[in-house]
């Protein structure tokens, strides 16, 4: 954090966050992982490299360290179609994460340091938490024989509601 602050001088606070969130999506590399948990932001740092859940606990302490309340988002990041999206998000297809910070007049505002978001642009918002153990998306149980249960899937589609309002040909008219 001592890299983007400067002593004794005033430090703009949106600024301070606007630039920290696209450090973090230029000075890391995004890695897909299946294990449950988060990385202990240390580690994170010492790689250089983590999921999107790693870099939002990550960015979350060193804004906690600036004094500024932060907590961890999980979700779904919306990709109206990977085809065109010419590989601008990554994280996106699967659950999400992302953090939210408190700022005095504007209140809770998403900061996503996977792909420098700010605001919600694109980030559907499923669990909000203090720690990423408490904003676990999905849960369950299942009882019977192992034999019984071989696999799972989920597929999760996000729709825009302005695009499904629309009747069918609304958009080509002048």
């Amino acid at each position: 954090m001592r890299r983007f602050l400067r002593t004794g001088q005033r430090t703009d606070t949106g600024m301070l966050l606007m630039t920290l969130t696209y450090a973090f999506k230029e000075g890391f590399t995004y890695e897909r992982r299946s294990e449950p948990g988060t990385r202990p932001p240390a580690l994170t740092l010492k790689l250089g490299r983590g999921s999107c859940r790693d870099l939002a606990l990550l960015m979350i302490e060193a804004l906690r360290c600036l004094g500024l309340a932060a907590r961890f988002v999980s979700g779904y990041l919306y990709v109206p179609s990977r085809d065109r999206d010419g590989g601008r998000y990554r994280g996106g297809g699967s659950t999400h994460a992302w953090c939210q910070v408190y700022l005095p007049g504007a209140g809770w505002v998403e900061f996503d340091p996977t792909n420098a978001i700010v605001g919600n642009r694109d980030l559907v918002r499923v669990a909000v938490a203090r720690d990423p153990s408490q904003a676990i998306p999905l849960s369950g149980s299942y009882f019977g024989a192992a034999d019984d249960f071989r696999e799972m899937t989920v597929e999760v589609k996000v729709r825009s509601e302005t695009a499904a309002a629309e009747p069918a040909g609304a958009g080509a008219q002048a």
